[in-house]
């Protein structure tokens, strides 16, 4: 079976590429897996608030990505596997991969403008070795209309 793995943050094209993985999974035979990943907390506290810190920002993540995936629910009746991981996201990514050679695409959303993302920048450019899939970048511009006829 196809795997089409989002990562999944608060920004707009995140939510474009996984509904393109959404649509290009049920067209396929395929799911989709979303990987929230929490990045390591710039600052170290006190071990209690540092703990309660990380918990907060986990749940977070966990909550948005549920979230999403709700939405991919209602418009397409497929459930994608959700994962939380906390590490360096392009690290975290490249493991998660390694880990699940059911993945046949890694799928990213560039933002609308300007810089495309650390995600983008990294697997576009030297980073894509690191990787034993083919690599979907999805512009943040991009409708409905062009998901559906695109995926």
């Amino acid at each position: 079976m196809r795997v089409y793995l989002v990562i999944m943050d608060e920004s707009e094209e995140a939510g474009v590429a996984l509904r393109f993985a959404s649509r290009r999974a049920a067209k396929t035979g395929g799911t989709v897996h979303v990987l929230a990943v929490v990045e390591p907390q710039p600052f170290l506290a006190f071990g209690s608030i540092q703990a309660t810190i990380e918990a907060e920002a986990f749940a977070r993540a966990e909550q948005m990505a549920s979230a999403s995936v709700g939405d991919v629910l209602a418009k397409d009746g497929h459930t994608p596997v959700i994962s939380v991981c906390h590490g360096e996201g392009a690290k975290v990514v490249r493991e998660y991969i390694a880990e699940h050679p059911e993945v046949a695409a890694l799928v990213l959303g560039a933002a609308r403008e300007g810089h495309p993302g650390p995600l983008v920048s990294h697997f576009s450019g030297q980073g894509l070795g690191g990787i034993s899939c083919p690599l979907y970048i999805i512009p943040g511009t991009f409708t409905d209309a062009d998901l559906d006829r695109l995926s």
